[in-house]
């Protein structure tokens, strides 16, 4: 396949994936947004791994500012009055990965993205047992105050 052809290849590609996520993105009730964004993050860090593995440092600086740009939108949709106690450890859980992610990037380290990609699935594992069918009430101590701040990161 030649370079022109695997250019417009991965530009559709790119395209189609993206069409996917705003679809998902429109369709998706709160809470299935916020696993959404898990996925997000959990992508960009995989991604940035990878470039690490190949010393591509830029793109990887740039995957790990992504996933923390997520981590940063799932914080400011949590409801601390509803939330109590339980939404200020996750925040500050959420602090707590973004520092590891700026570490992360200072020292290219893998295994600290291993470490908080392992968080990240577990968060990610128990919102998306709240998102499952069955569950059709959100428990009002994690609803998210805002839908709107939710953007994947679009303004």
């Amino acid at each position: 396949m030649g370079a022109y052809m695997k250019q417009t290849t991965n530009r559709a590609l790119k395209a189609y994936s993206q069409i996917n996520i705003e679809a998902a993105i429109n369709s998706a009730n709160p809470v299935q947004l916020i696993v959404i964004l898990y996925d997000g993050a959990l992508t960009a860090i995989a991604t940035a791994q990878g470039q690490i593995q190949q010393n591509n440092y830029e793109l990887k600086g740039g995957l790990i500012s992504r996933a923390i740009e997520i981590i940063e939108a799932l914080k400011t949709v949590i409801d601390r009055e509803k939330g109590g106690e339980i939404a200020e450890n996750l925040i500050d859980l959420y602090e707590y990965i973004n520092r590891q992610l700026m570490i992360a990037n200072l020292k290219n380290d893998k295994n600290i993205l291993d470490g908080v990609s392992k968080i990240l699935l577990d968060l990610r594992g128990a919102w998306a047992e709240i998102a499952a069918p069955k569950n059709t009430q959100i428990p009002p101590s994690i609803e998210p105050q805002n839908r709107s701040a939710m953007s994947y990161g679009k303004a």
